[in-house]
């Protein structure tokens, strides 16, 4: 009896530290899956806080919160369950859906440039709504469609970095990757929101450290949002340049990645100091050309150009 105990717990001994391994397996890669997604979050962290324009503040924060659980259920009732479903029956089709997921991010990364270089005003923009309810319904609508193309990129280039791992490990990933990145995005959308009013509020204080803290907030926060735009589109054609680069290579077609790699590793070698850095700089500015041009060339495909 008690031989059958020891052998008993050893086995659950035993699966514990396959589980342990298994988590710290599942929390390296949603690190490293985290991290390829960066030009996704950013664009949507960039993206979101003009969904909630237009709304008194006191409705700000609950249009983000309707938004972040509609992402939510985007990723883990919808996505989720079809990149997992997607792994296990065709993931031959795992590096062609996520070129697609690159393509996407290229067009509108260039489409975004387009209306840079060619702004338009939208006639209705300072239309008041007839009905403020089914006006934040429709926005918010808006918002989670949106989310669910910038969430299916996030979940494919997950799946992408896990394509090798176990199904549990697979699972577990996404699952991170899903929830974290929302609670990221929108947490930092919230806060993106409310600086301003914060910033007004804290400008009517009696303590001059403080109304200049404030004042920094109110006028410093529009051309922060034009920076963060900026960064977004071009980590979405940086990021969209390097997922068609490595997707070309695993399909065959090595010839443009091992170009890019040598292109980044020469700027490297004529540099004294910060090798890795000119690597990574020249490397991530060829991928953002890349996808440039490649978003470029799909505009007119679009009919935007």
């Amino acid at each position: 009896m008690s031989s059958g105990l020891f052998a008993l717990l050893d086995d659950v001994a035993g699966l514990a530290k396959v589980a342990a391994a298994s988590l710290d397996d599942a929390a390296a890669q949603s690190a490293r899956a985290s991290a390829k997604a960066a030009g996704v979050v950013i664009d949507d962290a960039a993206m979101t806080p003009g969904f909630v324009t237009g709304f008194p503040a006191d409705r700000e924060l609950p249009i983000v919160g309707r938004i972040a659980l509609g992402s939510l259920r985007n990723k883990l009732l919808y996505l989720l369950p079809a990149a997992l479903v997607l792994s296990l029956v065709a993931p031959w089709a795992i590096t062609p859906l996520l070129m697609l997921g690159g393509l996407y991010l290229c067009f509108e990364g260039a489409e975004k440039v387009l209306h840079a270089l060619r702004p338009h005003r939208d006639a209705h923009a300072d239309a008041a709504p007839a009905d403020p309810k089914a006006f934040e319904d429709a926005k918010v609508r808006s918002a989670i469609q949106t989310d669910l193309i910038l969430s299916a990129e996030i979940m494919a280039i997950t799946l992408g970095t896990v394509e090798d791992a176990g199904f549990v490990v697979q699972a577990v990933v996404l699952a991170v990757v899903g929830v974290g990145i929302t609670g990221l995005v929108y947490g930092a959308v919230a806060l993106i929101v409310k600086a301003d009013d914060a910033g007004l509020a804290l400008s009517r204080t009696r303590h001059g450290p403080l109304r200049a803290i404030g004042r920094g907030l109110v006028m410093g926060m529009p051309p922060f949002l034009r920076v963060l735009g900026t960064v977004g589109t071009a980590a979405m054609v940086w990021v969209g340049g390097g997922i068609l680069l490595h997707g070309m290579e695993v399909l065959g077609w090595p010839a443009p990645a091992h170009a890019a790699h040598r292109l980044a590793a020469a700027a490297g070698d004529a540099l004294p100091v910060g090798q890795a850095g000119a690597e990574w700089l020249v490397g991530a500015a060829v991928s953002g050309v890349l996808g440039l041009l490649v978003g470029a060339a799909v505009l007119p495909v679009a009919g935007l150009a």
